[in-house]
């Protein structure tokens, strides 16, 4: 249904309909700066990231041919807008450590928190956690889990938007997955008293 309703958008866009530019940033402002906001890890950056993709996106609108796939169009551009911000970031670290350079890495067992209790202080918390051990990921899982479990794109148009295989992203999707449920692990057992 989202999708069938951005086509609709980048279509309209296309054959100059009134109101549709507003319409269209309406729709995607809010995606692409959450995507660049945790892409980035600073606001600053976000936010310069999320202009500097919208204002491609309508640069470059012209040359879309398939408007089915205006979203992983629009994050294809956004991710490359993240990537040369980082560079060029105060925030951006020297050096990042990746999983796939530490031949040592062994998945650790982790443990069952799905019967923990259901408060909304905790589910707040928690979400806080997530945003945070999301930023902490290594870029190259951070971009694919984001993708993927955020944006809800399909393996291949996360495999397009990237320039990598299926299976790489199958890879790194679950080495992500993995990290990301360490971390939660970790956070719970020590914010949850008696665990």
């Amino acid at each position: 249904m989202q999708q069938q309703h951005e086509t609709e958008l980048a279509e309209a866009l296309l054959a100059g309909h009134e109101g549709a530019f507003e319409e269209f940033v309406e729709h995607f402002r809010s995606k692409i700066f959450h995507y660049s906001w945790l892409m980035c890890g600073h606001r600053e950056d976000a936010e310069e990231v999320a202009q500097e993709t919208l204002l491609k996106v309508f640069e470059s609108f012209p040359d879309l041919r398939q408007p089915e796939h205006v979203r992983s169009w629009i994050f294809r551009i956004a991710r490359n807008a993240c990537l040369m911000k980082r560079r060029k970031s105060v925030f951006a670290p020297e050096h990042e450590l990746s999983l796939d350079d530490d031949t040592s890495y062994r998945p650790a067992e982790i443990g069952d928190w799905s019967n923990l209790p259901d408060h909304e202080l905790l589910r707040h918390e928690m979400h806080d956690a997530l945003h945070a051990a999301v930023a902490e990921l290594p870029q190259t899982y951070r971009a694919v889990v984001l993708l993927r479990d955020l944006e809800e794109l399909s393996t291949g148009e996360t495999a397009q938007i990237l320039g990598l295989s299926p299976d790489v992203v199958k890879t790194r999707l679950h080495r992500g997955r993995l990290v990301l449920k360490q971390k939660l692990d970790t956070y719970l057992h020590s914010a949850i008293p008696g665990k």
